[in-house]
C-alpha cells in the first residue's frame, strides 16, 4: 500500500511537471497581445479617406460645336448639329434623374456645378439636385472661357451664373469650377471678392489646401482627370469597366496612404455621360467596394472646405502667390 501511494505521488508530480512545461511552451508560442495602440486620425471627422463626387449639370449651356461624339467632323458654321444636341439633352432627360437615384440609394451627397444657362432651361433639374441635399456650386453663367476676360468681365460672368441659380434652387454657391479648369490670373480674386469659400480647378494635390488671395485663407479641393468620366470615357473612349478598375486601383491606394496622411478621392461625373446605365451600374459597384471598408466617408466638397478651412493641419500652398496679391 505504501509503495502505491508513493506511484500514485510520482505520476501526480509528474503529470503536474508536465503541465507546467506545456503552459511555459504555449506561452513563448504565444506571446501576449500588447494593446492596440490608436492610430492618429489626420481629418476632423475621424475617417480614413474622404470621397467627394462632382456631378456637373451642363445640358442646355454648351456653345455651338461643343465636344459631342460628333464634333470630329463639325458641321458648317450656323447649321444645327441636331443629334449633338440630343446626346446634351440626354443628361438634363436622363443622365442627372439616374444619378440622383443612386445618391439616394446609398445616402450619398454630392457636389454639382451648375452652368446657369442649364439651369435656366432645365429648372427643375437643378431644383431636383437641391432637394436631394446636394451642393448647389457654381460653372459660369454660361459654358464658355473665363481666361481671355478682364477683371470686370470675369466677375460678371460668375456673378451672374450664382445669381441665376440661386434664384432658381435657393442655394448660393460657395464653390468654383471653370470651364476646363482654365482659369485666369484674376479668378480666384474674383471668387474671393464674391464670397466663395473654394474653387476646384487645381491638380497638384491629393488632400485639400489653403492658399492666400488678397492676404486671406482660400481653400482648394483639388480637381481629377484620373477619375473623370469625360477624359477616360469620351476622351479616352474607356469602357465602364475599365473605369471601375481605375476608381479602384486609386481608392486602395489612397485608403492605404490614408493611415498615415490625409488623403482625399475625387471623382469626376458629366450628366451625359456619367448617368448612362453602365456608367451608373459602375458606380454602385464602386459605392459597394467601398464599403467593405471602414473609415470612408463621401462627402460634399463645400462641407470639407468648412471642415479644413481653419484646421492647423490643413498645408498652405503659395504656389500662385504673384497672381493672387
Amino acid at each position: 500500500m505504501k509503495y502505491l501511494k508513493q506511484s500514485a505521488l510520482l505520476i501526480a508530480s509528474a503529470v503536474f511537471l508536465m503541465s507546467c512545461f506545456d503552459q511555459n511552451k504555449k506561452n513563448q508560442a504565444e506571446p501576449s497581445v500588447k494593446p492596440e495602440t490608436k492610430s492618429k486620425k489626420h481629418w476632423p471627422n475621424g475617417a480614413q479617406l474622404v470621397i467627394s463626387v462632382s456631378m456637373q449639370f451642363e445640358t442646355g449651356g454648351q456653345p455651338e460645336g461643343a465636344e459631342s461624339p460628333f464634333s470630329g467632323t463639325p458641321l458648317p458654321k450656323g447649321q444645327p448639329d441636331l443629334p449633338a444636341e440630343s446626346w446634351y439633352r440626354y443628361g438634363a432627360n436622363e443622365g442627372i434623374y439616374r444619378m440622383l437615384d443612386l445618391w439616394k440609394k446609398y445616402d450619398i451627397k454630392v457636389t454639382s456645378h451648375v452652368v446657369g444657362t442649364a439651369a435656366e432651361k432645365y429648372p427643375d433639374v437643378a431644383k431636383a439636385i437641391a432637394a436631394g441635399g446636394h451642393e448647389i456650386a457654381a460653372h459660369g453663367i454660361a459654358w464658355d472661357n473665363q481666361w481671355n476676360k478682364n477683371y470686370a468681365d470675369e466677375l460678371r460672368f460668375v456673378k451672374d451664373g450664382v445669381d441665376v441659380v440661386e434664384k432658381i434652387t435657393g442655394q448660393k454657391a460657395v464653390g468654383y469650377n471653370c470651364n476646363w479648369l482654365r482659369r485666369s490670373p484674376n479668378t480666384l480674386k474674383v471668387l474671393q471678392e464674391l464670397g466663395f469659400l473654394y474653387h476646384i480647378d487645381d491638380l497638384s494635390r491629393d488632400e485639400p489646401f489653403i492658399t492666400k488671395v488678397t492676404g486671406k485663407n482660400f481653400v482648394v479641393m483639388p480637381y481629377t482627370l484620373r477619375n473623370n468620366d469625360i477624359v477616360n470615357i469620351e476622351g479616352k473612349h474607356w469602357s465602364p469597366d475599365q473605369f471601375l478598375n481605375q476608381l479602384k486601383f486609386e481608392f486602395d491606394r489612397l485608403y492605404e496612404e490614408g493611415s498615415s496622411k490625409r488623403r482625399m478621392m475625387s471623382i469626376s461625373f458629366h450628366d451625359r455621360i456619367g448617368g448612362t446605365p453602365a456608367m451608373v451600374h459602375a458606380m454602385e459597384e464602386f459605392i459597394k467596394y467601398t464599403k467593405e471598408k471602414q473609415g470612408v466617408v463621401f462627402m460634399r466638397k463645400d462641407d470639407i472646405a468648412k471642415m479644413v478651412l481653419n484646421d492647423p493641419e490643413t498645408p498652405v500652398d503659395n504656389s500662385e502667390e504673384k497672381y493672387n496679391n
